[in-house]
């Protein structure tokens, strides 16, 4: 009997049921999902809205309207939330910190152009592209955490680096996309400087003006944010595919498209998985930090890319880049979720 449950807590009515029918069913859906996270089943929904119901005309014009208006609170709230000081502390730990942001900001945008040598006939260019921004955006910083965590990582290390790598990546993401995605060819960026000023820059810097005011408050209401990522991912997804939609930017997308994009992203998970977990030991990080770079540097963040890839890009394009995003957020949450479990066996 397990410590915490008395011998009077089992009444009659009490719904502690040893059905092993029961039993199974609530294991099967644990396990469902630990390797199906309920953003991506929201988005995925979402995209099929779009194709089926896509916003035209006037409602188009409201739909656009809220997203900007999302965004524009989204990363008000980033910068609200995040104390200053804590960043500055993360920093100290320059080994730690300078490998994940070199991982994030460095090796994974070579990945991303290495997959720009693709053909045409393999993944078309506005794929490629969409993997491009990927490779530019910042880490995630819910999931990086909770995978050191139970991995028996540096949760310390990760907080500081993920965060690190966010506030950054809100003024990195915009110049690396325009450098080298304005190099490739593929799609043009529609996000002008006024635009990303505006509507990403401004709102995170007035939040963190405001944040010894109200950073307590917001941190105190989690919820809040979380509402908040989920509302803008999801118009900003519904407002790209239904833009797509109405325009014929979905028309070359098959099977056989998404699946050779799954491909290309496990391969370029695999890779920062191997270079981050093998440069961290020859950094000579001990474990727990090497853990924190394994789950900080492999990951990119779908709340943040999302939002950015309608600022950046036009609605019909960013309906192709987000494609990508979405496609690696869900194969590195399924394969950290392995890793981290993995790892924290072989300590136990």
């Amino acid at each position: 009997m397990p410590d915490d449950l008395r011998p009077d807590d089992l009444s009659p009515g009490a719904d502690l049921s040893d059905d092993p029918g029961t039993a199974a069913a609530g294991s099967r859906w644990a396990a469902v999902r630990a390797w199906i996270d309920p953003l991506v089943v929201m988005i995925l929904t979402v995209l099929v809205l779009g194709l089926v119901l896509p916003a035209s005309g006037g409602a188009a014009t409201v739909v656009h309207g809220l997203e900007t208006a999302a965004i524009v609170l989204l990363f008000f709230l980033y910068g609200a939330r995040m104390p200053t000081r804590e960043v500055w502390d993360g920093l100290r730990s320059w080994r730690v910190q300078g490998s994940m942001l070199a991982a994030t900001y460095v090796a994974f945008p070579v990945l991303g152009l290495l997959v720009q040598l693709l053909p045409d006939s393999v993944l078309a260019p506005d794929l490629r592209t969409g993997l491009l921004f990927l490779s530019v955006l910042p880490s995630t910083v819910q999931s990086s955490v909770v995978f050191t965590s139970i991995a028996h990582g540096d949760v310390a290390a990760a907080i500081t680096g993920a965060t690190v790598s966010n506030v950054t990546g809100v003024l990195l993401t915009p110049l690396l996309a325009g450098l080298l995605i304005g190099g490739t060819g593929g799609s043009s960026l529609a996000g002008s400087v006024p635009q990303i000023l505006l509507q990403l820059l401004l709102p995170f810097a007035v939040g963190q003006v405001v944040q010894p005011w109200i950073g307590g408050w917001v941190r105190g209401h989690a919820h809040l944010t979380r509402i908040t990522d989920r509302t803008t991912i999801l118009l900003v997804a519904y407002a790209s595919v239904s833009e797509a939609s109405t325009s014929g930017a979905w028309d070359d997308v098959t099977l056989v498209v998404v699946l050779t994009l799954l491909v290309v992203c496990a391969v370029m998970l695999v890779a920062m998985l191997a270079l981050t977990w093998t440069g961290g030991g020859r950094l000579g990080l001990g474990r727990p930090q090497r853990i924190a770079l394994l789950m900080c540097g492999s990951k990119k963040s779908l709340a943040t890319g999302l939002p950015m890839a309608s600022v950046l890009f036009a609605p019909a394009v960013a309906a192709s880049v987000a494609l990508p995003v979405i496609a690696f957020h869900q194969l590195q949450l399924a394969t950290c979720a392995v890793l981290a479990r993995r790892l924290a066996r072989t300590v136990e």
